[in-house]
């Protein structure tokens, strides 16, 4: 005779299962936020800073891809100078700054 399964049991483990899961990428991200140096951004430079990556154009994800993985491989100095030459220059503390009238026209 086989054994019923305990439902509730499965359904408790996998949901501390997940939540184990979503508290470690938590972490993760605060971790790889503090190793990148982006933890010098204030809240809403970085919050603008992820905004604009996640609508971002293809070109530039895949040269972020790119310097990011140069960043995980021992390289990071290089991948953040190449992230600042795909942001145009702007070095981190300016990257929410608000474009001067002469630039938003040109853009």
């Amino acid at each position: 005779m086989r054994k019923p399964r305990d439902f509730d049991a499965e359904l408790q483990a996998l949901t501390d299962k997940a939540k184990a899961l979503k508290t470690k990428k938590q972490s993760q991200l605060g971790e790889l936020v503090t190793a990148t140096g982006a933890d010098a951004l204030s809240i809403e430079q970085l919050a603008g800073t992820l905004i604009e990556a996640v609508g971002g154009d293809a070109v530039r994800k895949e040269a972020w891809r790119k310097s990011g993985a140069a960043f995980f491989r021992g390289s990071g100095t290089g991948a953040r100078k190449s992230a600042s030459r795909i942001t145009g220059g702007v070095p981190a503390g300016d990257a929410g700054a608000q474009p001067s009238p002469s630039e938003a026209g040109a853009a």
